[in-house]
C-alpha cells in the first residue's frame, strides 16, 4: 500500500521535512497555514497552500479555523484521495533516524494484558521518571512494573505510536518541573490489550487504511489537547472493530520548536480535567455491531452531551465522515 506522512507546519521546510520528503516509497503532504511562509517549496513534498486550500476545500475545509493544528485533516483527505492506504502523522521538527518505519500491522508482540486501565507505557522503554502528554495527572508519580507481565499474544494492530528520542511528546506539568531529555531504550514492539489504555499523538504515528475515520482531530478544543482526545475516542472504537494500539521503540528524533509552556500548560488544563471522564463515556457510546465511522460520530455525541466538546463539533465530524467518502471513492478533489 502506498504509505503517506502528513505535516503542518508553520515554518520554512525543515532539516525534518526535507529528511522525509528524500525518502524513497513516502508521499509527504505538508499542510499549510496563514503563518506558514508565501513561497514554502520542498522537492518530493507536496505542499497545500492557504489558497489551494480554500479553492478546492470540501464540507470539512469549510468549518475549520485557520492557525489550528485540526487542520492537518486535510493533508489526511488529500492522501486518502491519492490512495493511500496507510497514513504517518509526523511534526515538522521530528528527525527520521535511518531504522525509522513501523512494525507489520498483524504478527504476535509482546502484550500488556486486558483491562489494566491507564498505563505509563514509557515505563517500558527507560527508567527514566518520564510521562506521556495525556496521561491522567494521577497517576504520572504512579510506577508499575509492566514488564513482568508482558506476554506474547497475536494481534492486528491498528495504530503503531513510535516514540521520539531528545525532546519527547510530554506535557507542560513534566517540562516545569523536570525538563531532561530523554534517550529511549531500545526493545521490542509492544501492545495493549483491549481495557488497556494510553495516551498517543501525532508525533510518530501510523493508522490503517480501515481506521482512517479515526484520524479526526477534534475542532472544538485546544491545539494541545485535540490529538490527546483523538487517541483516547479512537481507543475504545478500535477494541469493537478487533485491534489493538502498539508502540514501537524511538524512530524519530524531537527537536522542539520554541513553546513557551505556561501556554502549553493553559491550554492542556481541559485534558488534565476530561481525560478520564472522556474514555468513561466514549466506551458506554461505543457498539460492538456499529462500523467505525457509526462508532465516531456515537462517541462525540456522548462528548456533546458531558460538555467535553461543544456542539459545534458534531457539524465537524459529519462534514469529516462525508469528505473522508469521498476521498476514499477518488472524488474529493478529482
Amino acid at each position: 500500500m502506498n504509505t503517506a506522512v502528513v505535516i503542518t507546519t508553520v515554518a520554512s521546510p525543515t532539516t525534518a521535512v526535507r529528511a522525509f520528503a528524500a525518502r524513497a516509497g513516502l508521499r509527504v503532504y505538508v499542510v499549510g497555514d496563514r503563518k506558514t511562509p508565501m513561497d514554502w517549496h520542498c522537492p518530493g513534498a507536496t505542499y497545500m497552500p492557504v489558497a489551494q486550500q480554500s479553492a478546492r476545500a470540501g464540507a470539512l475545509a469549510r468549518r475549520l479555523p485557520w492557525n489550528h493544528y485540526c487542520r492537518k485533516m486535510l493533508g489526511y483527505l488529500a492522501a486518502i484521495d491519492d490512495d493511500c492506504g496507510l497514513i504517518v502523522d509526523t511534526d515538522d521538527d521530528n528527525l527520521p533516524k535511518d531504522d525509522w518505519g513501523f512494525p507489520p500491522l498483524s504478527g504476535r508482540f509482546d502484550a500488556v494484558p486486558d483491562h489494566q486501565g491507564f498505563v505509563n507505557v514509557y515505563q517500558l522503554f527507560t527508567r527514566q521518571t518520564i510521562w506521556p502528554r495525556g496521561l491522567p495527572l494521577r497517576l504520572i508519580t504512579h510506577t508499575s512494573d509492566l514488564a513482568s507481565g508482558l506476554s506474547p499474544a497475536r494481534a492486528e494492530v491498528g495504530v503503531w505510536q513510535g516514540l521520539a528520542d531528545g525532546d519527547p511528546d510530554v506535557d507542560a506539568v513534566y517540562r516545569l518541573v523536570y525538563g531532561a531529555r530523554c534517550q529511549f531504550d531500545a526493545r521490542a514492539p509492544v501492545v495493549l490489550g483491549r481495557g488497556t489504555l494510553s495516551p498517543y499523538n501525532t508525533q510518530n504515528t501510523l493508522t490503517r487504511r480501515e481506521l482512517f475515520p479515526l484520524l479526526y482531530l477534534p475542532v472544538t478544543v485546544s491545539f494541545r489537547f485535540t490529538d490527546i482526545l483523538r487517541s483516547w475516542v479512537a481507543q475504545p472504537i478500535m477494541w469493537a472493530a478487533g485491534y489493538c494500539l502498539g508502540f514501537t521503540q524511538a524512530t524519530v528524533t524531537q527537536e522542539r520548536n520554541c513553546h513557551d509552556d505556561m501556554v502549553d500548560f493553559a491550554a492542556e488544563v481541559p485534558m488534565y480535567l476530561h481525560t478520564e471522564r472522556v474514555v468513561e463515556r466514549v466506551t458506554a457510546a461505543v457498539s460492538p455491531g456499529a462500523t467505525v465511522a457509526e462508532n465516531l460520530m456515537r462517541a462525540y455525541g456522548s462528548l456533546v452531551e458531558a460538555q467535553v466538546v461543544t456542539e459545534a463539533e458534531i457539524a465537524c465530524v459529519q462534514a469529516w465522515l462525508s469528505d473522508l467518502a469521498a476521498a476514499a471513492a477518488g472524488t474529493l478533489w478529482h
